[in-house]
């Protein structure tokens, strides 16, 4: 130690400057962390329902009065993704019909509570033409539902498969999905809090499925208070994990399904998911050619690659659902 007393205060000043600068530091994380926990706790709470996203379009909406697309979003999607992919979408989508989102609630994913809203939405509003867009995974709901909807009287006329999986085995990450199942069968709730910590632990299970950018841009997207929760993403890899497309083969009655995906795909394996949805639902599918190309990434990107999507969409549309006749009201008679 120094006897040299000016040495000393120096010293002192410099270990004081320091301590603020940490406090401060210390100070302004810990604000904003509670602020973006205090945050996502009020939205979360606010979306503890299943809800129907309408997404505004006049022009739609006096074209086609009583008929509707319903998004099923995929894996991980928030409301606000959810309504982002179908405005990538709208110039396509919009020529058939309006649109609406099926906004997951943060309590977890409940397909009976998701069909009754689905068919109170469409009766209420007397829809009789019903149309499904599945994104990812929300084509195995949009199936699903197809088959619940017409044991109540109600055909969907088209669903769209981007790029969806027909059961986990379709899946490149199948492991992660398998662990995260395991805890929450086995009823560990992961808290919200610890989304972000939660996406950093998917990938130290597993460091060879995804990249570190992957990782860090999925964190990134956890840690904002608009993000699903927790227990939502558990229950959506609870679903995945336990379905099978062959329940549903021959129960959607004269829906058409079309495919459209990316071989470059690195989330679903475009070739075993398009063969086996193709194989189940061979009379049902009227088209799996159609490929997303040059879209980054390559799985279920409507949102960053609008141009792309809506050339595609727009063939199957052009092709396979010709636009109705125009005749009286312009619709056909209700349920």
């Amino acid at each position: 130690m120094t006897d040299d007393p000016a040495k000393l205060l120096r010293t002192a000043e410099s270990l004081g400057r320091f301590s603020r600068r940490r406090f401060l530091v210390g100070a302004g994380a810990g604000l904003a962390l509670a602020a973006d926990l205090f945050v996502t706790r009020l939205i979360q709470e606010q979306r503890e329902r299943l809800e129907i996203i309408p997404v505004r379009d006049d022009a739609a909406a006096s074209r086609f009065p009583r008929a509707m697309w319903f998004l099923f979003p995929g894996y991980k999607t928030s409301w606000e993704e959810a309504v982002w992919v179908l405005n990538s979408l709208r110039p396509a989508l919009a020529t058939r019909g309006q649109m609406a989102a099926v906004g997951y609630s943060n309590n977890g994913l409940d397909v009976d509570v998701m069909e009754a809203e689905v068919f109170r939405y469409i009766r209420t509003r007397r829809i009789n033409r019903v149309y499904f867009y599945g994104h990812s995974f929300g084509g195995m709901l949009a199936v699903e539902m197809a088959a619940r909807l017409l044991a109540r009287g109600v055909q969907v006329e088209l669903i769209i498969l981007d790029s969806s999986p027909s059961g986990r085995f379709d899946v490149l990450d199948a492991r992660m999905i398998e662990g995260v199942v395991l805890l929450y069968e086995a009823g560990y709730r992961i808290p919200s809090a610890l989304r972000g910590g939660y996406e950093l632990g998917e990938r130290i299970l597993h460091k060879d499925e995804r990249s570190w950018n992957t990782v860090v841009d999925q964190t990134l997207e956890q840690l904002s208070p608009l993000a699903p929760s927790s227990t939502l993403i558990q229950s959506e890899s609870s679903y995945i994990y336990h379905y099978d497309a062959a329940a549903y083969a021959g129960a959607i009655g004269n829906a058409d399904l079309a495919y459209i995906g990316n071989p470059d795909d690195a989330t679903v394996n475009y070739y075993t998911a398009r063969a086996r949805w193709t194989e189940l639902f061979g009379p049902n599918m009227v088209e799996n050619s159609l490929i997303t190309r040059g879209a980054l990434p390559a799985h279920a990107s409507p949102q960053w690659n609008p141009l792309v999507y809506q050339e595609v969409v727009d063939q199957v549309l052009t092709a396979y659902a010709p636009l109705p006749a125009v005749g009286g009201d312009g619709q056909k008679k209700p349920f």
